[in-house]
């Protein structure tokens, strides 16, 4: 696979109207804060440039997270990526949340043994999500159920367009990506795993993701350095960064040459990319 991946089209719908006093209430500055000193290094070459902001889980910093409304702002605000975690209901369909359960405490019930019509109003499923933000935007899913692919897929094929080429698909374990690799052609498979995790090491991991066909490599913000950007990207491999919350994290992860990061502070990824030169 080309290590140059193709220009980012955040094509997802925005909200209604709001769009000024939503970037105004959830505090995207017209001019980034320039009392910082934020004195770096020149900034590592990417394969993705500019870097992917993904929104971990849409807007959660400011909204209740994994609903339409949390993916909608997010686009609003900016995020020129989303991210969300699927599952699969029992009548098969594709649906977002975090935990993969429903109902009150003590009796709560997992969402693979409860069909869609009996799930909160709040979860949405993945094909609702396309009808509202489109299929432009990039589009970040940990499979927390690995029977959920099946579901997934059909879901990004019925929505159409280049919903399966903006697929970024995550799971812990590179193996099982590799066993998927078959039917997700043109699906970006992505592992998501800490430093530590991985005993091989990283030189070796890599070169195993790049035979497996996996395409990317997903770790926490502080397990990153520009050495090992520099490392995976040698083997074609994309590099993203998850929970960097503050603009510093943020900043010296682009600086890093990561492609793409995650961050529950849509404002705060927006701030920075506009202060560095990234977005206008």
């Amino acid at each position: 696979m080309s290590a140059q991946i193709e220009e980012i089209h955040p094509g997802a719908k925005p909200l209604a109207h709001g769009e000024d006093s939503a970037i105004s209430a959830y505090g995207l500055a017209d001019r980034p804060d320039e009392r910082q000193d934020w004195s770096m290094p020149p900034r590592l070459p990417s394969l993705v440039d500019p870097p992917i902001l993904f929104a971990h889980r849409g807007a959660r910093a400011h909204v209740a997270e994994n609903t339409i409304e949390a993916f909608s702002l997010a686009v609003t605000l900016g995020a020129t990526g989303l991210e969300s975690d699927v599952w699969v209901t029992s009548d098969g369909v594709a649906v977002l949340d975090h935990d993969g359960v429903v109902g009150p405490f003590l009796r709560r019930r997992p969402i693979a043994e409860t069909a869609r019509q009996d799930l909160p109003s709040h979860i949405p499923s993945l094909a609702q999500l396309y009808d509202v933000c489109g299929t432009e935007i990039p589009l970040s899913l940990d499979i927390k159920d690995a029977n959920a692919l099946d579901a997934v897929l059909l879901a990004a094929s019925d929505a159409g367009d280049s919903a399966r080429e903006r697929l970024w698909l995550c799971h812990p374990d590179w193996q099982r990506l590799a066993e998927w690799r078959k039917k997700t052609d043109g699906i970006r498979l992505v592992d998501s795993t800490r430093l530590t995790k991985i005993k091989e090491g990283p030189e070796r991991r890599a070169a195993q993701l790049s035979n497996a066909g996996v395409d990317a490599i997903n770790l926490h913000f502080s397990d990153w350095t520009g050495g090992l950007t520099t490392l995976f990207h040698r083997f074609s491999l994309n590099t993203l960064g998850w929970d960097a919350q503050h603009e510093r994290m943020i900043r010296e992860l682009v600086h890093m040459g990561i492609d793409g990061l995650y961050s529950d502070h849509v404002n705060r990824m927006v701030n920075v990319a506009r202060s560095d030169g990234l977005m206008s």
